[in-house]
């Protein structure tokens, strides 16, 4: 089985120069340094000792997602398939297996079922200690064409979209290959991850991506909102802008009789970084801090302030109150946020010569965290 699984990783790496090689042991690959916790026993008792980030599937275009607690826990095949279509696919396992990887590589893999799937996870979502994952390195190279990326896009339209701003059409190949080739034009020398440790009360603001109402949410829907701005500390890209927030529905409760209000209670879960990574977030005074000083400007500008969040009891436990006849949440509300605990992330060092990307006009974006103490 080792031999088997090497072959393919060799197989794997001869696709791409610039994309990482793996080496599997005989039962799991192995996890980067702040990896998360997997799906083996193997990687639960790392992550056991070294407590990180949580990681989780990609590519889902849903803003409101409703579980599905008949669904099995985690299915490796349509993560992958979610990943690169947007969707799950339909059709024996190792027919769509086959199709994934004429869609990444151009050809199949030898292998088992399984060591083909972990193989395909590690090179998509993980990397390893010395490379960053696909995932990292294409929401690197979105975020140097457009200042933020879109990760509820599946890698097939976000590559498209590269290739038609930075060539003007779309270009035949394999994904793999088509993403190399973007990766050294708009950055030659390399995507590289450094280990770095995001500091406590980092503020993250996320902003709702479709109105809420009280008829289209229910109790334990996951909300996804976007990072209205980029998570930045000194040259250190964390997070960029439209980096994924996540949140749950706690509460919902219609229009009542005496006029009492309608109810939304929604509680921040964590932020997306590169990696993919998922950092824990809370609300707290740094939070509240950060939108007292924001209010002003944005209040004129006409932007929706979820101010309940933080300046009532409610809001300190991480809701949000529709008040009086409003039975809406509306698209373009901003909420905040700050980190729970300092945590190891993976992080892009910003070169040099790009650096005036990270604060256009002289000016570090609102929210960007060039001091630790600045909150």
């Amino acid at each position: 089985m080792k031999k088997t699984t090497q072959k393919i990783a060799a197989l794997i790496a001869a696709f791409s120069l610039t994309f990482p090689a793996y080496s599997f042991a005989d039962d799991a690959a192995p996890e980067p340094a702040n990896a998360p916790a997997a799906e083996s026993a193997q990687a639960e008792t790392a992550e056991a000792k070294t407590p990180g980030p949580a990681v989780i599937s990609t590519g889902t275009a849903n803003t409101i997602i409703k579980p599905d607690k008949s669904a099995p826990a985690f299915e490796m095949l349509e993560r992958i398939e979610t990943i690169i279509y947007g969707s799950k696919r339909e059709g024996g396992l190792l027919n769509r297996l086959n199709d994934v990887e004429r869609t990444i590589f151009g050809r199949e893999l030898p292998g088992s079922l399984t060591e083909r799937q972990t193989a395909l996870i590690d090179f998509l979502e993980r990397g390893t200690d010395t490379q960053p994952s696909v995932l990292f390195k294409l929401s690197v190279a979105e975020w140097g064409v457009s200042q933020e990326i879109h990760p509820t896009w599946p890698l097939t339209r976000r590559i498209d979209a590269m290739e038609a701003i930075l060539e003007g059409a779309n270009q035949p190949g394999p994904l793999v290959s088509r993403l190399e080739r973007l990766l050294m034009k708009l950055l030659p020398e390399g995507i590289m991850a450094t280990q770095f440790e995001l500091p406590k009360e980092t503020i993250v603001k996320g902003i709702l991506r479709d109105t809420l109402t009280v008829r289209n949410v229910k109790v334990g829907d996951i909300i996804i909102l976007a990072l209205n701005e980029q998570i930045m500390v000194g040259d250190m890209l964390v997070a960029p802008k439209g980096s994924r927030v996540f949140a749950h529905i706690t509460t919902v409760k219609p229009p009542r009789s005496f006029g009492r209000s309608s109810v939304i209670e929604m509680e921040i879960d964590g932020v997306e970084v590169l990696g993919p990574y998922v950092v824990p977030v809370n609300i707290g005074d740094a939070a509240k801090k950060a939108m007292e000083a924001d209010s002003a400007m944005i209040g004129a500008a006409g932007a929706s302030l979820a101010g309940a969040v933080l300046l009532g009891p409610v809001g300190l436990a991480g809701g949000f109150l529709i008040r009086g006849n409003d039975k809406q949440l509306k698209e373009g509300t901003l909420f905040y946020a700050q980190t729970s605990e300092a945590t190891p992330v993976t992080a892009y060092q910003v070169p040099s010569q790009i650096s005036p990307l990270t604060q256009p006009g002289g000016l570090a974006p609102q929210g960007t965290r060039s001091d630790p103490n600045q909150y």
